[in-house]
């Protein structure tokens, strides 16, 4: 005689459960099947991979952040380290920031000013008062400057290519202008490309570069600001040369357009000027 299956009827809720804890074994069983067996399992809720994505996105921007304020910081580090020389210091002690001299006052003052062991560079700082001031000019006793001028040919085109430019000015002839423009990125942002305007087209070159060489110089305001930097001498010239050599430039770029002068040496702070 084979065994008998007893089977005891309980309430309904008593029957829910059990299916239930059934149903729970069954799953389990299968998952561990899968583990074993080779096949997928898929788990229910949050992943691992999701986590750490989650823990990532959230640390993501307080890095940045942490990053962004290390930069900064360094930035205000090196703005505070800013320190002006000695020599300059003492010079500004001379100097009224607020005061603009006549031109025989400044070359006075620059005089006052320590000196370094070369000969300092006399520089012009003009603010025009509008943009598209171009033009050339011969000071009367040169800008103390060697002047390096060359004629665009191949063999110039292939050294700007190369990275190499060994000139202060740049001639070319009408006909060498097409090959310029693969090299216009380079001469254009340094001032160097050729132009109309500054006679540096010419059909006559050898002419033009006796000229530069002489002393004749180009000037223009700056592409994104209305301002014009000039070489005017040597401080070895003497106030006499200096003077006449600005108020040149400044007869040239005319009172008009010309709304402050500055005049300053290689290593001193700048002095207002009347114009």
């Amino acid at each position: 005689m084979g065994k008998i299956r007893v089977k005891t009827f309980g309430s309904p809720e008593e029957e829910a459960q059990d299916l239930k804890k059934t149903k729970e074994k069954k799953e389990a069983k299968k998952m561990a099947k899968g583990a074993h067996g080779g096949e997928r399992v898929v788990s229910l809720g949050v992943t691992e991979e999701e986590i750490a994505k989650e823990i990532e996105a959230t640390q993501a921007p307080h890095e940045e952040k942490a990053e962004e304020k290390k930069t900064k910081s360094k930035k205000e580090k090196f703005a505070k380290k800013k320190i002006r020389s000695k020599r300059y210091q003492a010079s500004v002690i001379n100097l009224d920031r607020a005061k603009t001299y006549s031109l025989k006052e400044a070359l006075e003052l620059l005089g006052k000013f320590q000196k370094t062991k070369f000969d300092e560079t006399i520089e012009l700082h003009i603010n025009t008062a509008r943009g598209g001031i171009s033009g050339n000019i011969t000071l009367p006793h040169g800008s103390g400057k060697i002047t390096r001028v060359a004629v665009a040919n191949d063999e110039i085109i292939a050294e700007i290519e190369a990275g190499k430019i060994n000139f202060d000015i740049l001639v070319a002839t009408p006909d060498m202008m097409p090959k310029l423009a693969k090299v216009a990125k380079v001469l254009g942002p340094r001032g160097l490309m050729p132009n109309p305007k500054n006679g540096t087209i010419t059909a006559k070159p050898e002419e033009v570069v006796k000229k530069f060489e002489a002393g004749l110089m180009s000037y223009k305001t700056e592409a994104k600001a209305p301002l014009i930097h000039m070489v005017v001498g040597k401080f070895s010239f003497g106030e006499s040369k200096l003077a006449d050599n600005i108020k040149m430039v400044v007869s040239t770029v005319k009172p008009e357009n010309i709304q402050q002068v500055v005049v300053k040496s290689t290593m001193s702070p700048g002095i207002k000027v009347q114009v």
